[in-house]
């Protein structure tokens, strides 16, 4: 049974979307238990309805909030008594297991490097999203907390990207890729040629290169690439994917015959738009932190934030995070 972290006050939608979330949450799974985080003023009014599961939910007063727009180092340094602060802080205490927040990205990152900690041995940890594929998810990691990065911290990205897809998913013998512009083994910058050599030596299945438009079709389930060139991929994926969603139903409602076809198509494209939805996920575990940490979507609403929770109790229950170190010792010998 999982105790999950909320920051209520983070994210374009908190703290309302955030409280109905957590309620959302927790009557979906009755094995979860949150722990609600931020203006008590505020948050508490906002769940008073929730008394089917008021026995595992827990406030908790943070009055102080860490925006975008401030030195994610320097509010996470200062603000002790924001959620962010206290949540980590805990999370790392063992008052609670997981941790998620739709807030300050910056502010995600530094805090769960300086207050909750990297698993040993790990250099950089890493934002690592689900993404709708052919056939099912694949892990793209990293997706933007290092644009500068050195070819060992990519080889940690598979072994960390390994570890979430074989305990949080339940992917047997993960497939991992190292994104480039040619399959050859050769190819790409001096960083990607050094990445390759060191994650064919990696306990895991390396598949070698793959191409951008092959990414999308099912051949890898984790993805690796420096965050430079991981959130282009995410942020043209999301293009893409809004894009395409918006000429099919310009174009079914072009004419009559468009219009009959897709009612009897209907439910196809109900399942279709489910897979695309960003809030069937939550958010982007942080791999490489002592805890399971979850960063949902900023425009997060209830029901993305209670995938982030669901996300995140996921990672705990399965070890997520001692995976990881593991797979880190194994490195070393």
């Amino acid at each position: 049974m999982a105790r999950i972290i909320l920051d209520a006050m983070g994210g374009d939608h908190a703290p309302r979307a955030a409280c109905e979330g957590a309620v959302l949450a927790l009557r979906e799974d009755p094995g979860l238990t949150l722990l609600l985080m931020g203006d008590l003023d505020v948050i508490r009014p906002m769940v008073e309805g929730a008394q089917d599961v008021s026995g595992r939910l827990e406030l908790h007063s943070a009055k102080e909030l860490i925006t975008n727009h401030e030195s994610a180092a320097m509010a996470v340094r200062q603000k002790k008594d924001s959620a962010l602060v206290k949540g980590m802080l805990m999370v790392r205490e063992g008052g609670a297991d997981g941790f998620v927040s739709a807030g300050s990205t910056g502010a995600v990152l530094v805090g769960g490097m300086l207050r909750l900690g990297r698993v040993p041995g790990i250099e950089r940890p890493a934002l690592a999203p689900l993404i709708p594929g052919e056939k099912g998810q694949w892990l793209l990691i990293d997706c933007g907390a290092n644009i500068d990065c050195k070819p060992e911290y990519l080889a940690q990205f598979g072994l960390m990207g390994d570890a979430y897809m074989r305990k949080a998913l339940g992917v047997p013998k993960p497939r991992v890729g190292l994104v480039n512009n040619g399959a050859e083994e050769e190819k790409g910058s001096l960083l990607y040629a050094a990445a390759h050599q060191l994650l064919k030596k990696e306990p895991i299945h390396f598949i070698g290169n793959v191409e951008a438009r092959d990414i999308p079709a099912d051949k890898a389930d984790v993805i690796v690439c420096d965050g430079f060139d991981g959130n282009i991929i995410l942020k043209y994926t999301e293009g893409v994917s809004a894009a395409m969603m918006a000429i099919i139903k310009r174009e079914l409602t072009a004419d009559l015959r468009s219009k009959i076809g897709a009612l009897l198509a209907r439910p196809a494209f109900r399942r279709v738009k489910k897979r695309m939805d960003y809030t069937e996920v939550g958010g982007a575990p942080l791999l490489g932190v002592r805890g399971a940490v979850v960063k949902a979507h900023g425009s997060s609403n209830a029901k993305a934030f209670a995938s982030a929770l669901r996300q995140a109790a996921r990672m705990a229950d399965s070890g997520v995070a001692q995976a990881i170190e593991e797979s880190i010792g194994l490195q070393t010998l």
